[in-house]
């Protein structure tokens, strides 16, 4: 394996220009804008990701549980931190005062 091969098999996914990285849509939403980002990041069409959802929450439940999810671990357009990653910071300094 040469230097070359080695430095290509290196790079990062954000190391590469115009990489996208997987954000919630603060455009195109209806909810939390969940599927919005999901289409945007995949490049398909936003009604095909919402019927996706909608299916999977219809047949077993499991699109609720992955749209939760999605929303508490995906940051939205402009944030650098996720629902969830803002909560347990503010839970933590909170109860760093007390």
């Amino acid at each position: 394996m040469n230097t070359t091969t080695a430095d290509a098999g290196s790079a990062t996914a954000t190391d590469q220009p115009g990489a996208r990285q997987l954000r919630r849509s603060a455009d195109d939403k209806m909810l939390a804008g969940v599927a919005g980002g999901i289409a945007r990041h995949f490049g398909v069409d936003v009604t095909l990701v919402r019927v996706i959802i909608a299916a999977l929450a219809l047949l077993n439940g499991v699109g609720v549980a992955l749209y939760i999810a999605a929303w508490l671990l995906i940051p939205e357009d402009g944030s650098d931190q996720p629902v969830a990653a803002a909560w347990i910071a503010n839970r933590r300094a909170a109860s760093a005062k007390s």
